[in-house]
Parts: structure tokens; sequence; C-alpha cells
């Protein structure tokens, strides 16, 4: 879909040869943190951008014609809707900007307010709505005219945890091709076969959210607190387990570093026991995408 993707502004790569492709009935996550290129990237898909170099393709169709324009489904993280309007009537609207009309419109209409659970809503203002239900109407504009890429920024912010849901549970099913940006990487975890990450304009990564983990998320940490007359006595025991790479003073205990922590901490919590030491506290940290995320792109707040 897209290949050597190039944007600059001025002397700054916002985009510095991104390459990635979404396939039907997939839902591809594109994560960076901000101002990592997600929103250049995305507008070069949609066409709002011309690329400096490197080409997309949607459905066949160069990126930017006619052809693409209308294969896509653009769901911004801004609101695109207008309040005085009732959803029908927004939804109508916006059917009309792509050529529907009569009983064809009609039953689009119909068809997307049900896939996002506003059937009984459809007549109501979408100033009265929740943030949610706002948010799902904003989704069914972006499919109404049946895109066969269906690009979600960021869909859930600021929504309660039921509308949250609701929303995950209407792109998991759509069967289309879904190209989804999030801050939530529970969300990319859920949702995605394939996750690509960017940052500085650049591909850094990109897999299955399993094989991300697997490759860049480290070991199992299991952590364990206990008075402190027993720290030199435990560190000593913990290092002759079998499975434990690395055993490393925390804030009041230790953190064992291994492949794999469940399988460890039986053998931790029985040896404390038989040298007569009480744990106050036991936890397995398990690598999972967000660790992955950080990893690779650094904690350092970005604004």
């Amino acid at each position: 879909m897209c290949r050597g993707l190039r944007k600059h502004f001025g002397s700054r790569a916002a985009v510095d040869d991104v390459s990635f492709s979404v396939a039907a009935g997939e839902c591809y996550g594109l994560l960076g943190p901000n101002g990592a290129g997600k929103t250049t990237t995305i507008s070069m898909v949609c066409g709002l951008l011309d690329p400096d170099e490197g080409t997309v393709t949607i459905d066949g169709a160069p990126g930017g014609s006619l052809e693409a324009k209308a294969a896509v489904g653009y769901v911004p993280q801004d609101l695109a809707l207008y309040p005085d309007l009732t959803a029908r009537e927004n939804l109508e609207f916006f059917g009309q900007l792509y050529g529907l009309s009569g009983k064809g419109l009609a039953t689009r209409i119909s068809e997307t307010l049900a896939l996002v659970g506003l059937s009984d809503r459809g007549g109501d203002r979408i100033g009265s709505y929740s943030g949610g239900m706002k948010r799902r109407a904003n989704i069914a504009a972006g499919l109404l005219h049946q895109p066969r890429l269906l690009i979600l920024d960021e869909p859930t912010v600021g929504v309660d945890p039921q509308s949250r849901n609701a929303i995950l549970g209407t792109v998991g099913s759509l069967g289309i091709a879904v190209l989804y940006t999030t801050h939530y990487m529970e969300e990319a975890a859920k949702l995605c076969q394939r996750i690509g990450i960017i940052d500085d304009g650049r591909f850094i990564a990109e897999g299955t959210p399993h094989g991300l983990i697997d490759q860049h998320g480290g070991q199992d940490r299991v952590r364990i607190t206990f008075g402190p007359a027993a720290s030199e006595v435990m560190t000593k025991a913990s290092r002759q387990l079998n499975g434990v790479r690395e055993v490393r003073p925390i804030e009041g205990g230790l953190e064992l570093t291994t492949d794999h922590g469940p399988g460890v901490l039986p053998n931790v919590v029985r040896a404390a026991g038989q040298l007569g030491v009480e744990l106050s506290g036991v936890e397995v940290v398990v690598p999972d995408l967000e660790g992955v995320f950080l990893s690779l792109t650094g904690k350092e707040l970005r604004d």
C-alpha cells in the first residue's frame, strides 16, 4: 500500500522512507509517540498530502486519485460531525458527498447506525450525544460508503469503558482493511494482526503483537519483597534457582530476571519457606506491548 514514503517540512523530515501494507480483512496498527510522523503518514495515505517521494496504492488505484479517495473511509481524531444535525441528517449529508442517494442511502444509514449501536438514537441531535456516542457516530460516517480501507485515528480517546468496548467490538467485526492508530497499547494488542512502530519519521519495528514482544520485550521478572534481614540469604538462594538469569536488589526485596516468571515463582516461594523468610509481596511482570513501545521509543515525555 505504501512504498518509500518521504515528506519534508522545510529541513525537517516528518516521514522518512516509510513502507507498509494492509491486507483485506486485516487490522494494522500504526503506533508512535507524539510527533513521530503518524498523522503525516495517514494524510499521505488519504490523499490529503502529496509525498515528496514514494507511492501509495489503495485497492489498485494510485494514491490521491479519485478512485483511491473513494476507497478510503477516514475517521479523524477530532469529531467531523455537525452538532446541530441529527445522526441521520449528518449521515445523509456525508452520503450525498459520496454520491449516495434515495433508498440506497437510506439503507446504508440504517445499516451503519445499527453497526455502531445507534439505531434508536439516529433521530437525536449529535450535540445531545455523550462522548462515546459521538465517537461511534463518527465511525458510522466513515463506513457509510462501504470503503475498502478504513482509517481510524485514535477513535477511543476520552470515551468511557463501555463505549470503548463497543467501538473495539465494531472494529473487530468489520472484515475490511483497517489502519488503526492509538496510544492505548492494549487496544493494539487486542485488535491488530500486525503493528508498525514509527518514531522520528522512520519505521523502527514491525510484526505481530506476539512477535514484537518476543523480539523486543525482554524477559519476565519476578519481584519479591521481605524484611531487610533476609536480603542476603534470599539473594543467595534465588541465584541458585533453575531458570533465574539475574538477581538484583529493589526497594524492600529482589527482582529476578527469568525466561518464564510463572514457572519460577513457585520455586522462589518454596525457597523462602524453607529458609523461614516471610514474603510480604510477590509479583510476576510479563513483557507486553507497552513495554516494547517504551523500550523502542524511550520514556521521555513527548509534548
